[in-house]
């Protein structure tokens, strides 16, 4: 395996375990660590890989799989798959097997009540951080926190959501305000 996929899997592996609430949580230290720390990518194409990472079938940690991709290949895409999944699954088979141990009881609870904010505050880092990387100026992140405002305060469906942001664009490139 090339320096550069070893490289890719030690940065994963740490990231792997702060994924509370998912994959999604991680999203803020990725892209710290790609983008500023060992710049193989730029904000942009840091962004782009978020983007075909959440339309493809799948959880939202294939991230790491298309960065490890387009930094090193088919070995960085294998190193970053490890790194990023191995960690969490096998942390998760352990504290499977205690919590149905010690189902209901109020040490768990207090866990999982505790942990709610830590998830929701990583997920808010991550949305700060791709917000800031977009290339579309200030309407592409208003487009941004308007969908991320419907999508919290509605049940609409995220394609909708897709479209009418396309729609937009496309509107305002016709109309030569883009």
């Amino acid at each position: 395996m090339p320096a550069l996929a070893w490289s890719l899997l030690l940065v994963f592996l740490p990231l792997s375990v702060v994924t509370i609430g998912g994959g999604q949580s991680a999203i803020a230290d990725m892209h710290r660590q790609i983008v500023e720390v060992h710049g193989w990518m730029s904000a942009s194409q840091f962004v782009d890989a978020f983007a075909i990472a959440r339309l493809a079938p799948g959880p939202g940690s294939l991230l790491a799989t298309l960065i490890g991709w387009r930094i090193a290949g088919f070995w960085g895409a294998l190193a970053a798959t490890i790194g990023i999944f191995g960690p969490t699954a096998l942390m998760i088979y352990g504290v499977a097997k205690l919590w149905s141990r010690y189902e209901g009881a109020r040490l768990l609870k207090a866990l999982e009540r505790g942990l709610r904010p830590v998830a929701a505050g990583m997920i808010l880092a991550a949305s700060y951080i791709l917000i800031g990387s977009l290339d579309s100026g200030w309407i592409g992140r208003g487009l941004a926190l308007a969908s991320t405002a419907l999508l919290m305060a509605t049940p609409v469906n995220p394609l909708l959501l897709i479209g009418g942001g396309a729609g937009c664009f496309i509107l305002l490139h016709l109309l030569a305000l883009v």
